[in-house]
């Protein structure tokens, strides 16, 4: 129970010696990433970071004596314990990729509206794009959204506000027979039971491709997760004004996946909505 009750200073100050002697090589770190990829040779090693097996042998050594690593035949690979370090070396990686990318960004936006689990993976959407409104077009969040939602196969979102725009672009998918999963807030779930929002949802709620629901968490993210994109929206730093003007949009796999981990996690906490 040698760390029992300690913080994460305390438990550092015991091991910095331990990371530091992992983290102040960059061979060592670039070996344990590229060998998180599959196993390599020394050849691939020594092509991978660009040094001389003079460079390399040693530091192959280290890890090896850290059990981090080992040799199957002629090729190294990484032992689980490596597996579950390599991991956390890219993750830290990807994270902070995220957040100097747009540094200003995430300042000035209101985080605590993505729960502290998904938070901890946002280096899952490092390869994102903000998308701005700007002088020349005023519209171009708004422009960009019409498109997601008209290229997407299916529809997840969550919405912390609502315009008739917004409405009419979900409602034709539906009628299409696109599947469309919609979480409101309860403040939005009002508005809804009002024109111009009430003659709409009761001509869709006939349609089993079609799931309304209200959470009664305060809401204070915009989502919308398809099979081919991420479209985030965050309130600004006050945390009572939802940025209208900027979405964060990504394309890629893991960061779709990791939409539909946040999706989900509000999904749970909502209930159907009937009007």
């Amino acid at each position: 129970m040698e760390y029992e009750g300690l913080s994460a200073l305390e438990i550092y100050k015991k091991i910095r010696n331990d990371i530091q002697n992992l983290y102040r090589s960059r061979l060592q770190t670039e070996i344990l990433l590229s060998l998180s990829e599959g196993g390599k040779t020394l050849l691939q090693l020594r092509e991978i970071t660009g040094s001389s097996s003079q460079s390399v042998i040693p530091r192959i050594r280290k890890l090896e004596a850290m059990y981090l690593l080992e040799k199957h035949k002629n090729e190294y690979r990484l032992t689980p314990s490596g597996k579950i370090i390599a991991s956390r070396i890219a993750d830290f990686s990807r994270t902070l990729v995220v957040m100097n990318k747009h540094s200003k960004y995430w300042a000035n936006h209101y985080l605590e509206g993505i729960p502290e689990a998904l938070l901890n993976e946002i280096g899952d959407i490092f390869d994102f794009e903000i998308i701005h409104d700007t002088n020349v077009n005023i519209f171009n969040v708004y422009s960009n959204y019409l498109k997601i939602v008209k290229e997407a196969g299916k529809i997840s979102g969550i919405s912390p506000i609502m315009h008739p725009g917004l409405a009419d672009a979900l409602g034709e998918r539906i009628i299409e027979g696109i599947s469309v999963e919609l979480i409101v807030s309860r403040d939005v779930a009002l508005q809804l039971k009002h024109e111009p929002y009430l003659g709409k949802i009761k001509v869709l709620a006939g349609n089993k491709n079609f799931r309304l629901m209200v959470t009664d968490e305060k809401v204070r993210l915009g989502l919308t997760v398809t099979d081919k994109c991420l479209s985030l929206g965050l309130y600004k730093k006050d945390g009572v004004t939802y940025d209208t003007t900027t979405d964060l949009s990504n394309f890629d796999r893991r960061a779709i996946e990791w939409g539909e981990r946040l999706f989900e996690y509000y999904k749970k906490r909502a209930d159907i909505l009937n009007i």
